[in-house]
């Protein structure tokens, strides 16, 4: 059981961030890392992302600092749709059940939003699971403005990275799981749609819509974005500050 959005002092908060009361009874594994450009190979059997091999910084990013990809198979993968996303977690399954590395009953999919978000605070309350502030160093985003929940958004005089980041580049959080903040926005399983009036068991998000969910923030993103109880909707199409995480667990 935990809390669920963010406290109406925390600036820059979103009027859909409503804290509640979540409780999730269904266990479930995530992985340790956003799903690589490797793995993705592995499944689909062709490369997909943006920043591939010899890519620097997007032409496009003003202030850009980074250096130039050079293991892109230990980048995460991005480009890939919702749809995209959650084939890759049937084909996994169907592979990983065939070579009898998981349990029958058992499938790989995204996170629900309710489990993206318990799993990236890690037991924290903070606007981070690093804690109240987010600064150059900490995690892949857009430096130039930092964000501190004492003030909010800060400018600063750096710049920013303007590519993906290997996986485990940063440190994790107390559960083990990395980069939940920043490198690119994460794919859950959601409609996007309004929070619960109250206390929650299991939620499993709308019931229907025309957006799903992205968690997490990006490279490309400020600070402020990238608070664990960010959360925005998304059509079903690829872009370049979108990958996803798999979870693994039992049919319910």
């Amino acid at each position: 059981t935990f809390i669920m959005g963010s406290p109406e002092r925390e600036p820059e908060r979103r009027p859909d961030e409503t804290q509640h009361q979540v409780t999730l009874t269904r266990p479930f594994w995530m992985g340790r890392y956003e799903v690589t450009q490797g793995e993705y190979l592995d499944i689909w059997g062709r490369r997909a992302g943006k920043f591939q091999d010899g890519v620097g910084p997007s032409s496009n990013t003003l202030g850009g600092d980074g250096g130039v990809v050079t293991n892109a198979v230990r980048h995460p993968v991005e480009t890939v749709s919702w749809r995209e996303a959650t084939n890759y977690c049937r084909i996994l399954t169907r592979r990983e059940l065939a070579a009898g590395r998981i349990p029958s009953g058992w499938r790989y999919r995204l996170p629900t939003e309710a489990e993206w978000e318990y799993a990236c605070r890690g037991g924290t309350t903070n606007a981070f699971h690093y804690g109240p502030l987010l600064t150059r160093g900490v995690a892949n985003f857009d430096s130039r403005t930092d964000y501190d929940s004492s003030q909010g958004s800060i400018a600063t005089t750096n710049g920013l990275l303007g590519v993906t980041t290997m996986v485990g580049s940063y440190a994790p959080n107390a559960f083990g799981l990395y980069d939940m903040h920043g490198n690119v926005w994460e794919w859950c399983s959601d409609w996007f749609g309004s929070y619960p009036g109250g206390p929650a068991t299991d939620p499993q998000g709308a019931t229907a819509g025309n957006m799903r969910v992205i968690r997490g923030g990006s490279w490309a993103d400020q600070g402020s974005y990238c608070r664990s109880s960010v959360r925005l909707p998304f059509s079903d199409y690829p872009d370049s500050r979108i990958g996803f995480r798999v979870v693994l667990a039992p049919d319910q």
